[in-house]
């Protein structure tokens, strides 16, 4: 199995985390961050989630139809999470980036499951 066949949705998983890394960032560096203290908890859960599930698609081995169904509907599910929780915020033209990647992207990872089949 190669790893090729997973290349989108790996790539947009990638964007996600970075999306949700830069919007933790932002959050945290403005004058009321606490204000943004779920938006700042999410995106990190997020960000990891999303690394998590591109690297298990890229390992492409025995594994891979057994984990990446699992992991990349969890991945759907904190996105979907994260985008909501972006959207309460926006005013915030980084948390409208994030949210717009977090949707993408659990678009992008529910689609996996019929891949896989």
């Amino acid at each position: 199995m190669s790893h090729e066949k997973f290349k989108t949705a790996i790539d947009v998983c990638n964007d996600c985390a970075a999306e949700c890394e830069h919007c933790a960032t932002s959050c945290l560096h403005d004058k009321d961050a606490q204000m943004y203290a779920k938006c700042i908890e999410l995106d990190r859960y997020c960000a990891d989630m999303c690394r998590t599930a591109a690297a298990f698609m890229a390992r492409s081995d025995e594994h891979t139809v057994a984990f990446v169904n699992k992991f990349c509907n969890l991945c759907a599910e904190i996105c979907d999470t994260c985008a909501a929780e972006c959207e309460k915020h926006s005013h915030s033209e980084h948390c409208k980036k994030c949210a717009e990647a977090c949707r993408a992207c659990a678009e992008e990872c529910r689609k996996m499951e019929l891949q896989l089949e």
